[in-house]
Parts: structure tokens; C-alpha cells; sequence
């Protein structure tokens, strides 16, 4: 929640991000993203105008779940 407000509304709608917020977000903590293209698939994936809160929710969930089965792979490939 933190993350969201410290980010959402420097350019209007404190309860939005718009793109631009959105990308200094992502530039900000995810700092191992390599992918420039990340921030379009993500914008592909959410709202194409504005992301309201409940969006930014599904974001991070959607991350998390990602990181984790990046990490279960992982720790099975270290298991075998």
C-alpha cells in the first residue's frame, strides 16, 4: 500500500498511477528487471489508461506468484 501511494498522484489522482508513475515504480523496485519492454506488458495486461489500486493489487500478486514459481524451479533444479 506504501509502495502504491508513495508513487500514485505526483502527477493528479492520488488513488491512480498513470503510466509514467507506474514506470518509475517499476524502475524503482524492480532494479534486476532487464526487460525494457516490461512496462508496455505490463500496461498490456492492466488498464491501458490508469491503474487504479485494486489493479495494482493483481499486479503484485501476479509478481508474486511469478517469483515464486521462478524460485520453486529453482530450489528443485538445487534439489536434483
Amino acid at each position: 500500500i506504501t509502495v502504491f501511494y508513495n508513487y500514485s498522484g505526483n502527477d493528479g489522482d492520488k488513488y491512480k498511477l498513470i503510466k509514467g508513475e507506474l514506470k518509475q515504480l517499476l524502475n524503482s523496485e524492480l532494479t534486476s528487471q532487464k526487460d525494457p519492454m516490461l512496462l508496455e506488458k505490463i500496461m498490456n495486461v492492466l488498464d491501458s489508461n490508469k491503474e487504479d489500486f485494486n489493479e495494482f493489487v493483481v499486479l503484485v500478486v501476479a509478481l508474486t506468484v511469478a517469483c515464486n514459481d521462478f524460485f520453486q524451479e529453482r530450489q528443485n533444479k538445487k534439489a536434483n
